[in-house]
């Protein structure tokens, strides 16, 4: 049987149709971002706490929230953290082993030249409905009942609801600014002294994404609360002063989990921007008398602006909508967005809870939209 490789066009010119075409070539391909894609889906899957908790299923995360603050037992709520831990670097061993020594390139950079197949008729028509099925079950349907529901009940709209859109935006404005700059400092830090304890630094500093926040907020709290343990004893026995919980349970600690958490976000987007600048620059800019320091803010970071920008928007996202970590982690009386939803939703209380859903559904638009028109853009001007 004949085989059909190099490009799309390539199997095209042997005679091969749309279909072999598709499975020799086009597939094969694609297995990075398949892979890729699939991973993601599966660390979300894990990491979701809010959506199995509503619908009653018992999983690592709801069961690593009710040993905690249910039986009070935080050692067994640390053993199920460690062995979920385990089980997602499971995972990803497992798809970088599928991978082994197996390599993708392109063989060319601009997509646009590729001639699509022009479907006709009830092809056309067939795939017109695959795409929009899940658009309209995942997101048309869902925040066309959640405007209906907030439209009956404007009611919902009062204070509170400001004070914990004010909560949401400004720990997401904080730590969007903070992940963008420890995201430079740890990219640029990588091109400047490119070697394997930097690399290997690097990728463990960004593998919070993987990891649940449930998960996150149990291994920052008993460090802190013991550390917080240590500094009253101290106080106690020097000064006859209890200083208390200093770091459990403050907006200090809860910003630094989702730091740990998102990082990795802001450091993918990042990376990339900046691997796209020559390293010629940065010699040229050496030879004006110009430092590391000076040359990637004044040369880099005008260069990197989108990337940066697109950076701080997921990571505003990602914590808008997180849910275990803040639920752990929160001061006392300072809930988001995210814990009103999840509150009234336990409740049943579905028409109160339809304002704060509906307005983090429209901050995640956003970054979509925006993402969106940057490709419209870049493909306009190949």
């Amino acid at each position: 049987m004949e085989q059909c490789t190099c490009t799309l066009e390539a199997s095209r010119s042997l005679g091969c149709g749309p279909w072999r075409s598709f499975a020799t070539v086009a597939l094969p391909l694609a297995r990075p971002a398949i892979m890729a894609g699939l991973s993601l889906a599966l660390m979300e899957t894990l990491s979701d706490f809010g959506t199995v908790q509503f619908f009653g299923v018992d999983t690592f995360t709801t069961g690593i929230y009710r040993t905690w603050f249910g039986m009070g037992e935080r050692v067994a709520a640390a053993q199920l953290a460690a062995f979920l831990l385990l089980f997602i670097f499971g995972l990803i061993l497992l798809e970088r082993w599928s991978r082994r020594q197996a390599k993708y390139y392109q063989s060319g950079s601009d997509y646009s030249r590729l001639q699509p197949y022009q479907l006709q008729g009830i092809r056309a028509t067939l795939a017109s409905i695959a795409c929009f099925v899940p658009l309209s079950l995942g997101f048309l349907l869902p925040a066309g009942l959640l405007l209906q529901m907030t439209w009956e009940n404007p009611e919902t709209i009062n204070d509170r609801f400001w004070g914990l859109a004010t909560n949401s935006f400004i720990l997401a404005v904080i730590t969007a600014i903070l992940a963008v700059l420890v995201a430079v400092i740890i990219a640029y830090g990588v091109r400047l002294q490119s070697h394997i304890a930097m690399e290997l630094a690097a990728r463990v500093t960004a593998m919070g994404y993987a990891i649940p926040g449930s998960v996150i907020a149990v291994g920052i709290l008993i460090p802190i609360g013991r550390l917080d343990n240590a500094i009253d004893g101290w106080m106690r026995a020097t000064f006859g002063i209890s200083t208390g919980l200093l770091l459990s349970g403050t907006i200090a600690a809860l910003i630094f989990a989702y730091l740990v958490r998102f990082l990795a976000v802001s450091f993918g987007t990042v990376e990339s921007s900046l691997s796209k600048i020559k390293p010629n620059l940065d010699d040229a800019a050496r030879s004006l008398g110009h430092s590391p320091t000076s040359t990637l803010l004044r040369v880099h970071a005008s260069m990197m602006g989108g990337g940066l920008l697109t950076a701080a928007m997921l990571v505003f996202v990602d914590v808008m909508k997180e849910l275990p970590a803040t639920l752990i982690i929160r001061p006392f009386n300072f809930d988001t967005l995210a814990i009103r939803v999840y509150n009234l939703a336990s409740d049943e209380r579905l028409a109160e809870a339809a304002a704060p859903a509906l307005a983090i559904v429209l901050v995640g638009i956003i970054p979509v939209i925006f993402l969106s028109w940057q490709i419209a853009v870049r493909s306009h001007h190949r």
